[in-house]
């Protein structure tokens, strides 16, 4: 078989899209949005790969595809199996900019390009103090994204829009903000300073998709199937929401809404943000660990376990929800979006992986529902709190993963102790003491089901 190809007719899109990031992710999510708006929309959006980290064999890989590669969805919609194969057409290249810098840089001339895409982790947008731009190797990405932008700026061209995709807080602001320090130590000059502010709009951002990435197991299958060799097949859930905190007159420079797609520009992305962490990853932290307890190992098992799934289900719906401030039903689809995604037969999400950590992520996650719920209806939550006492039950077992320090305090320490630790939770929660101990004492005497079929009703 042959490697997938563009055949004699199929031309290169118009590059419009500078994307610092060629994983999974983004050609699972951003890209797979592009290529939907080019052939059910009539746009002409071309992609040009950037890698964040020089490793050869990535662009080798995409280039000698051209760009090219089959995007697999798969999930629930509707209570429906759905499985969704199409080949990505909107990629042109990628760049190995530690190897080729010149051919970045020369993407700075290019008048039609217009938006500026990252996923470079979390880590990735970071500013080092000492830098003097000396070294495009050595610097972070906003230093080299700074570099990039004074080439453009000394060409006289306009600037650009920026959707940073990596999972920090307001990653828009921090990204001009690390723009605007590698300004001032490369010495760059006032006027560079205000074309960075005036003529570019940094977005605030919030993606949401569960890409897995290359198929292993039946990669060759695949492409059997496909009749020729992909190397690069990428994965994904069928959901997909991006919203984005920016001026909406630029939405219409790249309309994603106009093909439906769950694409929404907003004023502010924190209710959104906040959305997701309370309902989908608080419903994980909720659920997990009393699951495992239960004896069961991934979130699918968890979902087909009537117990687990209606204790999962009143804490989304009785607690979690009623402290949101999103209009109701906009809550209660994505909570039911949610469930469908964690139901999605076609990823196994093992419950120790999300157990890692669980006590710093009860306390951004589910901490924060708890305690509006009880300054809200003045009573305990008790989804919430009984999910306390599995975390407390949980780790002092075997099977906890977590800092060395909080593993041993927590295995050995009385519940009244780990509560009153206000180095765990930022906040003395002695006053659930009487509660989270009955649950306790009714775990150890009874078992986890015993116990949760009390809260449950």
């Amino acid at each position: 078989m042959e490697l997938l190809k563009r055949n004699e007719n199929q031309k290169p899109h118009t590059e419009r899209i500078l994307q610092f990031g060629e994983g999974n992710f983004l050609r699972g999510f951003v890209d797979w949005m592009v290529d939907r708006l080019n052939k059910e929309n009539g746009g002409d959006y071309g992609v040009v790969l950037v890698q964040p980290l020089s490793s050869p064999m990535i662009d080798k890989f995409i280039n000698d595809q051209q760009g090219l590669y089959d995007l697999y969805l798969r999930g629930l919609q509707n209570g429906e199996r759905v499985e969704e194969t199409r080949v990505v057409e909107c990629v042109t290249r990628c760049i190995d900019p530690f190897l080729r810098t010149d051919e970045l840089m020369d993407c700075a001339k290019n008048p039609d390009l217009r938006f500026i895409v990252s996923n470079t982790t979390e880590a990735g947008i970071e500013y080092k103090s000492g830098d003097d731009g000396s070294s495009f190797a050595d610097t972070t990405f906003p230093g080299r994204l700074t570099m990039f932008l004074k080439k453009r700026f000394d060409l006289g061209l306009p600037g650009f829009i920026l959707f940073p995709c990596e999972l920090i807080d307001r990653n828009g602001d921090e990204l001009k903000n690390c723009i605007l320090k590698y300004a001032v130590d490369f010495g760059y000059g006032d006027e560079f300073i205000k074309w960075v502010e005036n003529e570019n709009h940094f977005t605030n951002t919030l993606v949401d998709r569960i890409v897995t990435g290359y198929p292993r197991d039946n990669a060759k299958e695949m492409c059997q199937k496909f009749g020729y060799i992909d190397n690069v097949i990428d994965t994904a859930e069928i959901f997909h929401l991006w919203v984005i905190e920016g001026d909406k007159k630029y939405a219409d420079e790249i309309p994603f809404g106009d093909i439906g797609l769950n694409v929404l520009w907003t004023d502010d992305v924190t209710p959104y943000k906040k959305r997701k962490v309370r309902i989908l990853n608080g419903a994980h932290t909720m659920m997990v660990l009393a699951a495992r307890l239960a004896g069961l190992e991934s979130v699918g098992e968890a979902m087909n376990d009537e117990l687990i799934y209606s204790f999962m289900h009143k804490g989304i719906f009785d607690e979690v929800i009623p402290v949101l401030d999103l209009p109701h039903d906009e809550l209660t689809q994505f909570a039911n979006d949610v469930i469908e995604r964690f139901k999605n037969p076609f990823i196994k999400h093992l419950l120790l992986s999300i157990a890692l950590n669980s006590v710093s992520k009860f306390k951004v996650r589910d901490l924060p529902s708890l305690l509006e719920y009880m300054d809200k209806f003045g009573k305990e939550p008790e989804c919430l709190v009984f999910s306390l006492a599995a975390l407390i039950e949980f780790y002092r077992g075997d099977e906890a993963n977590d800092d060395e320090a909080v593993m041993k305090f927590m295995k050995t320490a009385s519940v009244g102790e780990i509560l009153a630790n206000t180095e765990l939770w930022d906040k003395d929660l002695s006053f659930l003491c009487e509660s989270v101990t009955k649950y306790v004492e009714d775990i150890e005497s009874n078992g986890i089901r015993a116990a949760m079929k009390k809260v449950v009703g």
